[in-house]
Parts: structure tokens; sequence; C-alpha cells
């Protein structure tokens, strides 16, 4: 599927002009579903980041310090509201640029990996063009912050010296915002490894490693302060207790962790001792449940959870709340609430069919980037079997699922056409791919069919 060559750049067709198009109608009817009738409700962690970030603008108590939760968030929405005013529009322009800013990191990324011009527009496309990814910029979870500082860290890697020193920056402002990347970061040295004389050059893995310690290290002492330990934030615990007790395979139903919450709150000690009592307690459970039962339980619950076609945008949609819709959105006509999910969950199918053979048929497992990919997304698939899991954990992993689809798509172009390339003709590939895309639909939309939660 991968070509051996980089055909040369065709011109730009008027497809272009119409993913433009596509890209801003999305956007304003985002704005228009998030603004029209009233502001969207706030929903879940979108509170505690608020009402933090006010307190560190100084319009609200700022509060104790919950460590559950890194400070990167919080202190962007503070700087913003300082600057801004206490509206959250400043940070939803400037996070829908981060999301336009990482979808032109992953073209130009794919077009590393891939070769071809087309693959690497078509990657930016699904993402972009995806409403459940747009909408993360109207939102104030941590997600495009994320998402943006990983795939600049990637995208600058490749440059001597300088740019890998940047790139340890952005992965220290990538755990800043998310600090489940904490245990990762040290497979980014893959990305410097040479096969060509094989070796591991120390210097510029020094140089990560110094970038990432000017960004987290003032965090880690402060850390160390106030808790006794270096640390910037542990939800271990405590996400390992509400993925073992989640019930349903849609989020937002009954969610375990919101009483949960308050358990942990109530907990005396520092946030080391709340953790091992945290922990205690999921170890009791799987003790109680046996171990079998619960590896049985999580991967017939958890991956449902996380493919889900029910995104955060079609979760905050009008719908019964039995089936885990929150009802975010006041005034929404139910033509327009029952088109937009209808047009997000298609999208969705897409992304994930197309990422399975993309998967399968992809011929060049030994890049480095691709390794360090496929370990990416092992890792955030072994960590979400035991953690409690939302639908908004998938985004992280969407930019290299929808890289691997945009591969495949871009190699069904007919053999007459300039730089097509064949697909692999060996069957047992294609019954993969279909399998593993088979799988992934399965899991997106299955789920409420498997729970009844509203029988």
């Amino acid at each position: 599927m991968i070509p051996l060559d980089v055909p040369a750049r065709r011109r730009p067709g008027p497809w272009r002009a119409l993913a433009a198009l596509a890209y801003a109608a999305t956007l304003a009817l985002l704005a228009w579903l998030h603004w029209a009738h009233g502001a969207k409700a706030l929903v879940g962690d979108e509170t505690l980041y608020w009402q933090r970030a006010l307190g560190v603008a100084g319009l609200a108590p700022l509060g104790d310090k919950v460590w559950l939760w890194p400070p990167l968030q919080h202190w962007f929405l503070g700087a913003l509201i300082r600057l801004f005013g206490p509206s959250p529009v400043a940070a939803q322009i400037v996070q829908q640029l981060m999301l336009l800013a990482a979808a032109l990191l992953l073209r130009d990324l794919w077009r590393r990996l891939d070769g071809r011009p087309l693959a690497a527009d078509l990657a930016a496309a699904l993402f972009l063009l995806n409403p459940a990814t747009l909408a993360y910029g109207f939102y104030l979870w941590p997600e495009p912050v994320h998402l943006l500082a990983l795939l600049c860290a990637l995208w600058v890697l490749p440059w001597p010296r300088l740019g890998t020193f940047v790139a340890g920056v952005e992965l220290g402002v990538a755990i800043l915002a998310k600090s489940l990347l904490a245990p990762f970061w040290p497979a980014t040295l893959i990305l410097f490894w040479r096969r060509v004389r094989p070796r591991l050059p120390w210097a510029r893995a020094v140089l990560l490693v110094l970038g990432l310690g000017l960004v987290t290290a003032p965090m880690l002492i402060y850390g160390w302060r106030a808790t006794g330990r270096p640390l910037i934030a542990d939800s271990s615990g405590f996400n390992l207790v509400g993925g073992l007790t989640d019930r349903w395979r849609s989020d937002y139903i009954d969610d375990s962790v919101g009483m949960l919450f308050g358990e942990y709150l109530a907990t005396p000690g520092t946030p080391q001792q709340r953790n091992a009592v945290m922990l205690d307690r999921a170890q009791a459970i799987v003790a109680r449940q046996g171990f079998a039962e619960t590896l049985s339980a999580q991967l017939g619950r958890q991956y449902f959870r996380l493919f889900s076609a029910k995104t955060l945008l079609v979760s905050q949609l009008p719908g019964p709340a039995c089936a885990g819709y929150l009802g975010a959105y006041p005034g929404v006509p139910p033509a327009i609430a029952n088109g937009l999910a209808a047009y997000a969950e298609a999208w969705h199918a897409l992304t994930l069919a197309a990422a399975a053979f993309g998967l399968v048929l992809w011929r060049r497992w030994r890049e480095p980037l691709a390794i360090w990919i496929a370990l990416f997304l092992a890792y955030q698939l072994a960590l979400f079997l035991g953690l409690h899991v939302k639908a908004r954990f998938l985004l992280p992993m969407l930019p290299f699922l929808c890289g691997f689809g945009a591969s495949f798509l871009a190699s069904l172009r007919t053999p007459r056409a300039e730089g097509a390339l064949p697909l692999p003709s060996t069957p047992w590939r294609w019954l993969g791919g279909g399998l593993l895309a088979t799988l992934l639909l399965g899991l997106a939309f299955l789920g409420p069919w498997l729970d009844r939660s509203c029988a």
C-alpha cells in the first residue's frame, strides 16, 4: 500500500476548496450550536477547569489544589481570562487555531511517513472535517493543547540540536496538559535510532531530556514542597477504581467517578496517601472478582466506551439520559441534533474502517515513526483496559488513525491515476483488515444495543 518512491506533486484540485468550505461550514454550525440558544452547559471536568482558571485569574477563590489533574489547562484558561475577561470565547478561538495547527502538523508528518501528498491531505481532512474533533475547540478540556504539543514534538524532532530540545519542551507541555503521557515519553528515543550503523545519539537524547526537564521541573519541585514527593498529578488510583466500577459500555450513564470524586476528597492524607487508598480499593475489587473475571469484564466494556460513536459531541446533544445523553446544548431543534449526530457517527465509522485496513495493509513498520505510533497506540489501549474510560480519550490516538486511514484511501485510486499504486493482493491481509474494521465498528455502535440501559 505504501509507495517505494514519491510521486510527482500534482496540482491542487477543486476538492481542497470543497474541504475548506466544509471546514468553515462545520465550524459555523458548531459555533451556532454552542451559542445560538444560550451557552452550552459545562459538563464534568469543564466546571472544575473553569473554576480553577477563575482562581488563577484572581476572579474567584483559588481553593485547595486537587492533584488529580495536571495544571496546564487552568493556567492556560486563567491567562486568557486575565487578557480578555471571564468569557470562554477567547479560549474557543485559540483552541480552534490549535486544532487547525494540529491538522497541518499531521499533514506534514504523514507526508514524511507515507510519501504521497494525497495521503497527507486526506489525513488532515479526516481529522479536521470530523465535527466531533472540531467540537473540542469549543470545550474546556485540555485535549487541544495536549494534542498540539504532542504532534509538534514529533514534527520538530528530526531537526538537529535545537529541534531536539524544542521537542523535549513540547513533550513537557503535553505532560503538563495530560499526565498520562508521562510514563511513555522515553519511547520517543526510538525516533533517534539509525538502522545504518545502529546507534543511539546520546547527545540528542540529553537535549530531549533537558527540554523536558526545563518545562516539568518547576511543577515537580512545587509538588515536592507541597506533598513531599516530586509530583505533577496522579490520578492512577482514582481512575483505576473508576474503571473497575464502570458498568455500562457507553459513558455518562450513572457515571461511576462522580460519587467516587467526593469519596476521594473525603479521604484524609496527602495525595500519595489518597492514591494508595484508591489502589488498595482497586486491588480489593480484583481480589473479590478474581483476575480472570475482572479481565473479561474490562475487555467486554472499556473498549466499547473508548471507540464509541457516541462521542463527546453526540453525548451532549439532546437524548435520553438513560442512554448517556446530557442535553448540554439548549434549544437545539431535533432535526439539526439528529442530523449532526448522524454526520458525526458516519465520519467516525469512516475513520475507524479506513484505519483498520490502513493498519493491516501498512508496509513500512521499520520506520522509527511508525514504530513509535504502534507503541503509542498499544500504550493507550493497555492503559484504558483498566482505567476509567470516556469517548474523548480516543482523541490523542485519532490523528494516527486518520493517517493510516488516509493511506488506505489514497491507495484505492485506480491504477490509471497519476501516482496511484496497487494495494497488496494477499487475501489474508485483506481478510485481516476486514476483521479489524468489523471489530472497531462493532465497538463503536453495538454498546448501546448490548447494554439496553433504557430498557
